[in-house]
């Protein structure tokens, strides 16, 4: 069932599994104003009963990043120019890269388990993106990359936090500072993909990945993520408390005893 088709975005629904498609082959999946809008109306579309959101792109890239178009004097038809956007006041400035980043913040979800399945490019916006979802599922031919400081910008779609959590400081001012191109076999290696895989293999590992996510029960699944997904900023006895905490709501919830 197709619920959402616009803007280089379109959204499937399968019983329990969504897919996301990033729909614009011809350029690489480069990314918009637009198609963030239709991303984050995405994540506003899902049913209730949804608990896996796959990310995919067609054609030979996940994401070459931001189209460089944003950064002509005309933009995009029917937007403001991001030379338009510097010239404008403080608080509209912040107001719009927030809008944005709405495009980034939903894929995680604690209701939702998101993978990323990630083919060629992800650059800039597109490492972002990849960075937004929970898992991230690599061609052997993927090539992650942070390209903002090149053009002398920063990353600004929510990618440092997940970037940080999963390679630490160090590796992440290396790879951001840099804007290197990390390929896949080392994306592996230091935590950025779960799984490296041949690219004819890409799809069905992914299918595999998202039936074995659902054979849990759901809750189980929402509790134990919002464990882990909490645990940095806990201290050790913060933590064992929140453990106990959702494993006697389990306890209740299989004895048949509400709250």
């Amino acid at each position: 069932m197709t619920l959402l088709d616009k803007h280089g975005v379109r959204l499937t629904v399968d019983d329990a599994i969504a897919t996301v498609t990033l729909a614009n082959a011809a350029k690489r999946n480069a990314q918009s104003p637009a198609m963030w809008r239709a991303l984050a109306e995405a994540g506003t579309l899902l049913p209730g009963n949804v608990r896996i959101v796959v990310l995919r792109g067609e054609g030979k890239s996940f994401s070459a990043g931001l189209d460089r178009q944003a950064f002509t004097p005309e933009g995009f038809d029917g937007e403001p120019s991001f030379l338009d956007l510097a010239r404008g006041a403080d608080e509209a400035l912040d107001a719009t890269i927030a809008e944005y980043q709405e495009a980034f913040t939903w894929w995680r979800r604690t209701d939702l388990v998101s993978i990323a399945a990630v083919q060629g490019h992800a650059i800039g916006a597109g490492f972002q993106l990849a960075l937004a979802c929970d898992l991230r599922v690599a061609a052997e031919d993927a090539q992650f990359a942070m390209r903002e400081t090149s053009l002398g910008l920063v990353p600004d779609l929510t990618g440092t936090h997940p970037l940080v959590g999963l390679v630490g400081y160090a590796r992440a001012l290396e790879i951001c500072a840099t804007g290197r191109f990390v390929h896949a076999d080392e994306a592996a290696r230091i935590g950025l993909a779960n799984l490296v895989v041949p690219g004819d293999e890409l799809d069905a590992t992914v299918a595999d990945l998202a039936a074995a996510l659902t054979a849990a029960p759901r809750d189980a699944v929402i509790e134990t993520k919002a464990l882990l997904a909490g645990a940095a900023g806990r201290t050790y006895e913060e933590q064992r408390r929140a453990e106990r905490a959702a494993q006697a709501r389990r306890l209740r919830d299989l004895a048949g005893i509400g709250d």
